[in-house]
């Protein structure tokens, strides 16, 4: 194994920069896990690990350039890192992807701002089986490291389409024959929505920014909810909110679906 050049350190540092990375087309992803999907979906260019990192994970460090302790501390934007990174290629989508004919679930997040909520929206995305995720513009860049990091290797997993604006996310969804669902505190309850048709084809979720939600945004939309709360908490976070919203919409799919089934057999 040899040492990691100080310029192939440098290309690492410099990809925390959003103008490098959308120059180079290529970001940088940190800890075991996020590197262990990088591998597998065949993004990585190059491997950098410290040599306890490449003792702890010898299946994602064969061909790894070895880090010191000081050259892990420069990368990482953790407090204990895990001192594995990859570098990667930035994977291209489009809306016509995302928004397929055979797609059932999408994500709209217009204008999130903090990478490690954008992180968790898209590991929820893809734990409920979305089809993919559109940032409207104003939304932090999804190749962010934290962003990266916090999706815990879910950017590997489903087309990110960035930079459109929500009107134009929206006009194309509902083109598309989406039901186009926002989730705000002005909208009625979610569990009042869910035998009402809303959730029962294909569902596109508008989620909004952490600190002043959908405005304007839920005015798109054919159908606004909300999070019944019944205890003293004043809000959810964004990501909470996202989990739970994509959860029961994903679950009312699939429930109709397997009775579709039933009723062919």
């Amino acid at each position: 194994m040899s040492s990691a050049s100080p310029s192939q350190v440098r290309l690492a540092r410099r990809l925390k920069d959003r103008k490098f990375r959308a120059t180079t087309g290529e970001f940088l992803a940190e800890g075991a896990p996020t590197v262990r999907e990088a591998l597998a979906a065949g993004a990585v260019v190059r491997v950098l690990a410290s040599a306890d990192a490449c003792a702890s994970y010898p299946d994602l460090t064969a061909e790894a350039d070895e880090l010191s302790e000081e050259q892990v501390a420069e990368l990482s934007d953790t407090v204990a890192p895990q001192g594995i990174f990859a570098i990667c290629r930035t994977p291209q989508a489009d809306l016509g992807q995302v928004l397929a004919k055979d797609s059932s679930l999408v994500v709209i997040c217009s204008q999130i701002r903090d990478p490690g909520n954008l992180g968790t929206v898209i590991r929820c995305a893809d734990a409920f089986g979305a089809d993919g995720v559109i940032l409207t513009t104003g939304s932090v860049d999804w190749t962010n490291p934290k962003t990266v990091r916090a999706s815990v290797g879910s950017v590997f997993h489903l087309p990110i389409v960035s930079s459109v604006t929500c009107a134009d996310a929206v006009t194309q969804a509902k083109e598309a024959g989406f039901t186009v669902v926002a989730s705000d505190v002005s909208g009625t309850e979610i569990t009042e929505v869910v035998g009402q048709g809303s959730f029962d084809s294909q569902v596109a979720w508008i989620m909004g920014n952490e600190a002043w939600g959908l405005p304007q945004e839920k005015d798109l939309a054919d159908v606004v909810v909300r999070i019944p709360m019944w205890g003293q908490a004043e809000s959810l976070n964004l990501s909470v909110a996202a989990g739970i919203c994509l959860f029961i919409s994903a679950m009312r799919q699939r429930l109709l679906n397997a009775e579709d089934i039933n009723d062919e057999y």
